[in-house]
């Protein structure tokens, strides 16, 4: 039993069962025995791979897409360029040697990051010493100056409530205790208003995500970009609508129970991109796959020029992580780009405005 698994059960016995939003935050950030405030997860060594991790590619495509779309409105300085929970920082650090050869840009930005672990904080802190990054812990208090930003894989980190469909309406899956040990059950029949729209397309028994946290996190930034200007990307795993149970565990990069280690695991669900476009005004490109947004930017061409000064088991790897960004059974379709931007400005390179 882990540490936190106790204080959960401790907390369901006394005061009854919680929703899975409220199971997940405690699991990810509770200040002594959630994940983020106690490890480094990512890599070999942790529980799970994201693709900046991956390649230097996939962040020199980012940096130049954000590098275009920064001069497609008028080079602005300064400008906030500023990543939502950047892990090690590996995905601005390629974004800033990426985009060095930019005339004004490094000049005019200033690298703010939103990062709610103090173990990354450090990590980042020291990769981008050189850049003198800021550190918020949410994007409310991200400069009012033009914004561009990109959010790799931290969307699907948020706590997210889960609904099942009965025949007259909804009820909320919570976790609780039976036995001295955590279960998933159901409430009651509970209001949900935030899923009237989802009658027409569920039926008796169908499961449905809801991530009040998204909107939240998106409005500063929404915000900032209308009233200031800039861009965002959002990169992530999910669909266009929320259907079915998605939360997962990883440890040790394989699946577990996600109730089995409280803080020891990392929980995620996919992302809802309708409601994400949904919680803002700004306008959406289309949903793109990964694969297909890296191919409009170059990255085989780019994967072509670096492979010429490799071979044996580098060359291999090399290739290997071309192909685990973009070919479709990798991540190439089931991650998703989310451009947004201000009315009648251009698309952010990659993705393409809806007609």
């Amino acid at each position: 039993m882990t540490a936190l698994t106790g204080l959960l059960i401790a907390r369901i016995t006394q005061s009854g069962p919680i929703t899975v939003a409220d199971y997940m935050a405690e699991c990810l950030l509770h200040p002594r025995h959630g994940y983020y405030a106690t490890r480094d997860p990512l890599g070999g060594a942790g529980d799970f791979t994201t693709a900046p991790e991956i390649s230097q590619m996939f962040g020199e495509m980012i940096g130049l897409a954000l590098a275009q779309a920064w001069l497609d409105r008028g080079a602005p300085a300064p400008f906030t360029l500023a990543e939502l929970g950047p892990g090690r920082g590996t995905l601005m650090a390629d974004i800033l040697r990426a985009t060095a050869h930019v005339p004004g840009f490094h000049a005019a930005a200033q690298v703010h990051l939103v990062e709610a672990s103090p173990k990354l904080r450090t990590i980042q802190a020291e990769q981008l010493a050189a850049h003198t990054p800021t550190h918020h812990d949410s994007a409310d208090t991200l400069p009012d100056q033009p914004l561009f930003l990109v959010a790799n894989e931290f969307f699907d980190a948020l706590p997210v409530r889960q609904f099942v469909r009965d025949e007259d309406g909804w009820r909320e899956r919570q976790v609780g205790v039976q036995n001295g040990k955590l279960i998933l059950g159901l409430s009651g029949p509970t209001p949900a208003p935030f899923l009237t729209h989802r009658r027409e397309d569920t039926a008796h028994g169908d499961v449905v995500e809801y991530c009040p946290a998204a909107s939240a996190v998106l409005a500063p930034v929404a915000a900032r970009i209308q009233t200031h200007g800039g861009a965002a990307l959002v990169i992530d795993y999910g669909e266009w609508r929320s259907q079915g149970d998605t939360l997962q565990a990883l440890k040790a990069h394989r699946p577990v129970d996600p109730l089995r280690s409280p803080g020891e695991a990392d929980l995620t669900c996919h992302v809802d991109f309708e409601a994400l476009i949904s919680a803002t005004d700004l306008i959406p490109a289309r949903v793109a796959p990964q694969g297909l947004f890296l191919e409009r930017l170059g990255i085989t061409q780019r994967a072509r020029a670096l492979a010429k000064a490799l071979s044996g088991p580098a060359l291999d790897s090399h290739v290997a992580a071309h192909r685990r960004l973009t070919h479709p059974d990798e991540m190439g379709t089931l991650f998703k780009v989310l451009g947004l931007t201000r009315a009648g400005e251009p698309a952010i390179p990659g993705t393409t405005h809806d007609a």
